[in-house]
């Protein structure tokens, strides 16, 4: 063989390498962010999905008025709704000041075996014009929209 064919070869067999090492890097760093992807869903999605017991997610809606109920000085309960369905939620902790019935809403935590959500971190809209994506989204779906678009 030649030196140009065995540069050559050297370049493929570099660049092929190259190309591995980067798709199974790939593969590692979204598998590994797989696991730490937090899911937002509306009650109605969530209701329909089956094993969700016990894993970290988010779910949007509307806190249902007059639903609110004060357990004691850090413990509330409230409804969150998507115009089909709604879903009970339980909260330890303070409350963010735009947090009120009527209002959308964004709660994380985990649904129980009971199908009671319970809420770790609660995230309220900022002022009267926005909403959040995912809860615009689902009460889009589900007909229930009285915003703009």
């Amino acid at each position: 063989m030649n030196i140009a064919k065995l540069k050559r070869r050297k370049r493929l067999s570099i660049l092929l390498l190259a190309f591995i090492a980067i798709t199974v890097s790939g593969f590692l760093i979204l598998s590994a962010s797989r696991d730490s992807l937090i899911y937002f869903y509306s009650p109605t999605e969530l209701l329909e999905i089956k094993n969700i017991d016990n894993k970290i997610i988010r779910i949007g809606g509307l806190v249902r008025k007059e639903s609110l109920i004060s357990i004691n000085k850090s413990k509330i309960e409230f409804i969150v709704e998507d115009g089909k369905n709604h879903l009970s939620v339980q909260y330890t902790g303070i409350l963010p000041d735009l947090f009120r019935e009527g209002q959308g809403v964004i709660c994380e935590g985990k649904l129980n075996k009971n199908k009671i959500f319970i809420a770790d971190r609660i995230l309220a809209k900022h002022d009267e014009n926005y909403m959040p994506p995912e809860v615009a989204d689902a009460l889009k779906k589900t007909g229930n929209w009285q915003g703009k678009e």
